[in-house]
């Protein structure tokens, strides 16, 4: 959300952007979970997905992701039923264990309650998976509990394990899960390939996958020139430290946002949580992403761009697109559904 900007505009953005990543040849959109932010309005992932879907045709929508440890298996399991049933075959749910909040904010989302314990985590995991493919071990206190809608849908939604820690990816590779690693958080670049091999090593095949498989997610602003990227940056750059300082709400236009006053720790942090960013004209900006596809040994590479107007979040995809030739392959397939439907009717 933009400073000065509405809860409603985030949100319809956040729609028409997959509306444009689809039609450039993005294979898939998620959308996170965030709570009490300055910034971000994404409090309900499930909703949102079912609002991207509605309004695209084909583009796989997902979660990046749901905060398992704050609810219940049972009920995730049916929101992303009632999903997959609107939407088969094009619906991720990507699972995370952090608290997408403060710990103040995470012991609201359980109050009264109590919290759950981050330990039972694992077992969460299993029991979403046996709720959403209706086989939970026989030996399970809730065997005979079947999450609705039922019977079955025909297809399930495709389950990642999130995370940028060996626990992530060593949970990930025992439960033949596909693993994404958070790259785009800026500092965590610097042990991703050694946990990507960690996932690999030790992985075990299972119903959902026999070869393991890694998507690697990484902050990217793209421009004509490096010079106007690294000014519609710094929009970005900035909010990594607002929210820590409590200065203005939101993202703040470049203009400001690379003039505001700063002292030498706050512009530390934020050197130190960009230092994994990609930014730069096309031809940079394709290269950069080519060297993480290769040190992270996968073609399956996800974009995040945050910066403050949508129009210039929409070019930063759609030259992302071009360098990469997903555009082109787009409007491939498009000419040829086109001719295909013009043969049709003749």
């Amino acid at each position: 959300m933009r400073s000065g900007g509405t809860a409603s505009e985030a949100l319809r953005e956040s729609v028409r952007l997959a509306q444009v990543a689809e039609e450039l040849g993005y294979r898939r959109y998620w959308v996170a979970e965030h709570h009490n932010s300055n910034s971000f309005t994404g409090t309900s992932p499930e909703l949102l997905i079912g609002q991207i879907a509605a309004n695209t045709r084909a583009i796989r929508v997902g979660s990046g992701g749901v905060m398992l440890s704050h609810y219940s298996s049972l009920k995730v399991a049916e929101q992303f039923r009632i999903l997959e049933s609107f939407h088969p075959g094009r619906i991720d749910l990507g699972i995370g264990r952090a608290p997408g909040s403060d710990q103040l904010t995470a012991a609201a989302l359980a109050y009264p309650r109590p919290q759950a314990d981050i330990q039972h985590f694992p077992r969460q995991v299993t029991d979403l998976l046996g709720f959403l493919h209706g086989d939970l071990d026989q030996k399970h206190p809730l065997a005979g509990i079947h999450a609705q809608p039922g019977p079955l849908p025909d297809t399930a939604p495709e389950v990642w394990l999130l995370g940028s820690s060996d626990f992530s990816a060593r949970l990930a590779a025992e439960l033949g899960l596909p693993f994404s690693f958070a790259d785009f958080f800026g500092n965590t670049g610097d042990h991703g390939a050694a946990m990507v091999g960690l996932y690999r090593r030790e992985f075990q095949p299972s119903n959902f996958l026999t070869v393991p498989r890694v998507n690697v997610t990484v902050q990217v602003m793209c421009a004509a020139t490096r010079e106007e990227a690294e000014f519609l940056g710094s929009s970005r750059r900035f909010n990594k430290i607002g929210s820590y300082l409590d200065l203005p709400h939101g993202l703040l236009p470049p203009e400001e946002a690379e003039t505001y006053p700063l002292n030498d720790d706050a512009r530390r942090y934020i050197e130190e949580n960009s230092r994994g960013s990609i930014q730069g004209d096309p031809t940079r900006v394709r290269q950069q992403i080519l060297e993480v596809a290769e040190r992270y040994e996968t073609t399956d590479i996800g974009i995040v761009t945050n910066c403050y107007a949508f129009d210039a979040r929409v070019r930063s995809y759609t030259l992302v697109a071009e360098a990469l030739g997903i555009a082109t392959d787009a409007a491939a397939t498009t000419a040829g559904q086109d001719n295909t439907a013009m043969k049709t009717r003749k």
